[in-house]
Formats: C-alpha cells, sequence, structure tokens
C-alpha cells in the first residue's frame, strides 16, 4: 500500500493525536467529569477518526482504484472495491 508509505509521518502524527484524545477520555470518566465534557471528548475523537479514514480512503480511491491499472491475473473492479469499502464503512 504505498500511499500509506509515503504520508506514513502524517498518518502516524493524526493516530498519536488521536491516542492523545483517547488518553483524555480516559482522565475524563476518571475524574468522574460531567457528562457533557466526556461527549465532547469522544466527538472530537471520533472526528478525528473520521478524518483519518477519509485521509486513507480517498488515498485509496486515487491510487488503487481510479488510475490503478489491473496487475497480473486480477480482475478486481475499482467500482465493487469501493462499494465494499463504504458499505464497511456504515456497518
Amino acid at each position: 500500500m504505498g500511499h500509506t508509505v509515503r504520508n506514513k509521518q502524517k498518518l502516524l502524527n493524526r493516530v498519536r493525536r488521536i491516542r492523545g484524545q483517547i488518553d483524555a477520555i480516559e482522565r475524563t470518566l476518571l475524574e468522574e467529569s460531567s457528562c457533557i465534557t466526556v461527549l465532547q471528548q469522544l466527538t472530537s475523537c471520533r472526528g478525528a477518526m473520521n478524518g483519518l479514514l477519509a485521509v486513507v480512503l480517498e488515498d485509496h480511491i486515487r491510487t488503487h482504484l481510479v488510475d490503478a491499472e489491473p496487475h497480473d491475473g486480477e480482475e478486481s473492479d475499482g467500482k465493487e472495491q469501493l462499494v465494499e469499502i463504504i458499505h464497511s464503512y456504515f456497518k
């Protein structure tokens, strides 16, 4: 998966920020913070995860589905792959 290697440091930075947000959720629970504080932390983390997913998904579409040429012996349809990815996202 070349696009993840190419953007490896940026992706790792995003993951580390997400990890920090998850740690913040744990702290708010341990500190018995208000529900609104916990909800704010959760939605921030969800937004960060969705952002990471969007970047990787967009790169995958551009790299492997739109501009990709089939490999030897591979008959995979890019449209079908995209549909499968979208379906797995909404599970």
